[in-house]
């Protein structure tokens, strides 16, 4: 068996670019992320270089005594390279057209791509591991539409901010899909 625990980042206050740090909802968060993704067996952590990403998951990373490893493709998708006017619809049409870009931005079709050859890369580098890797809500969203193929705009709308599911690869390389967060009954 091989696992991922991929993670949303938590709550961050909206501001231009990337390097923007967790709330203070998002530090009481991201010590629940560490609560719930602590009683498994990881042992390593991989995340996204923008800010939010590595401060939700560091909790995790200091009580595992695991390094937390920056990944640059695990980053979120560039919507375009200027602001855009209508957040929600320019997020609505890159779901309604994968190879659909904005100006200077990335289709969900490579985002995607780059997701996946990063979490190819990861369970060859780590067989039989259990991996968490902590990116942004589309990226995460793109990378479990090849696993949960009803993924789309609504779904990626619903996501929680922080947010975990887990990937699980049997043998024979079938993945199993399963939300850890929010917390729910078993």
């Amino acid at each position: 068996m091989h696992t991922f625990y991929v993670v949303r980042h938590a709550h961050a206050d909206w501001a231009n670019g990337e390097d923007r740090p967790l709330s203070s909802r998002g530090d009481i968060d991201a010590i629940r992320v560490a609560d719930i993704l602590q009683k498994y067996p990881i042992s390593v952590i991989y995340s996204s270089p923008y800010r939010r990403a590595c401060q939700t998951i560091i909790p995790l990373a200091t009580r595992l005594d695991l390094p937390v490893l920056i990944e640059p493709d695990l980053r979120e998708r560039q919507l375009s390279s200027g602001k855009v006017k209508y957040f929600f619809k320019a997020v609505e049409a890159t779901w309604r057209d994968p190879l659909f870009t904005h100006p200077g931005g990335e289709s969900n079709a490579a985002a995607q791509k780059r997701g996946l050859e990063v979490c190819k890369r990861l369970r060859k580098q780590h067989s039989e591991e259990h991996i968490v890797i902590s990116t942004h809500g589309n990226l995460m969203a793109l990378i479990l539409q090849v696993f949960i193929p009803s993924v789309d705009y609504e779904f990626w709308k619903s996501l929680s901010l922080p947010d975990i599911y887990s990937i699980t690869f049997n043998q024979a390389g079938e993945a199993a899909t399963r939300r850890l967060w929010p917390e729910t009954e078993p």
